[in-house]
């Protein structure tokens, strides 16, 4: 008869646990360049009045700074996203002006929608 049980071997636990035990790498902290030399230049530079939202003076205490920590100095959820997203982009060297955008406007059609879609009449 064929059997399963001896098709599989058996992983040690120390190599399991070796995966979950390791901590995460600290993330890098990108050097200032061109305008950008403070935190507010660049919260300033990515828009959306990012700079009345997030007082951090040091470059240093700046990069090192988590969501929790925005969420308790009180920065809505879309601003704490935009802004991490933004300093992820920063330390991949991409140019601010290729990632930073204003917020998409507000939708215009409310409820169930418009009864015509593309030509079509919607039901």
């Amino acid at each position: 008869m064929f059997s399963l049980r001896h098709s599989f071997r058996q992983i040690p636990c120390s190599r399991s646990r070796l995966v979950h035990s390791t901590t995460a790498s600290p993330r890098p902290i990108p050097e200032p360049r061109g305008k950008i030399a403070t935190p507010q230049d660049f919260l300033k530079a990515i828009g959306r009045n990012s700079e009345k939202r997030v007082s951090i003076d040091s470059w240093e205490a700046f990069w090192r700074t988590t969501g929790w920590e925005l969420k308790s100095a009180s920065v809505p959820v879309r601003d704490r996203r935009y802004i991490l997203w933004c300093m992820e982009k920063f330390r991949q060297d991409i140019p601010i002006e290729q990632f930073a955008h204003e917020p998409r406007p507000k939708k215009k059609i409310r409820g169930w929608g418009p009864a015509v879609q593309h030509g079509k009449r919607i039901r």
